[in-house]
């Protein structure tokens, strides 16, 4: 089923869409063409390079995008801007500083 969710959404009927709004917004961003034209590019993150180069992954993590796109959204910020963030929020849930260093006290950072 996840892997054929977005033929699946069209043969929901619209009652149980009404009741879970989210679905009728869903809209996989699958490819690196997809994923660039929502504006998830940028000189630092160049998806327009693997499009070019002929990359044959199929494109990004679809969870990962999903949440920097909520983050642009929400913060009105730009693609590198909501990058940070949620990477951010990430080392935050795994107890690590946004400088990259542990912040549990008993952790030997240096020998």
């Amino acid at each position: 089923m996840f892997r054929y969710r977005a033929t699946l959404i069209s043969h929901v009927p619209n009652p149980i869409k009404s009741f879970f709004p989210s679905l009728g917004h869903y809209t996989p961003l699958a490819t690196f063409e997809e994923q660039a034209g929502a504006g998830l590019t940028s000189e630092e993150f160049d998806i327009e390079a693997n499009i070019r180069d002929g990359d044959s992954r199929a494109g990004l993590d679809e969870r990962g995008t999903q949440e920097v796109l909520a983050i642009m959204r929400r913060d009105r910020v730009n693609f590198d801007q909501a990058r940070l963030i949620r990477q951010n929020e990430i080392f935050a849930a795994n107890g690590i500083s946004p400088s990259g260093l542990p912040l549990d006290s008993k952790a030997i950072t240096r020998l």
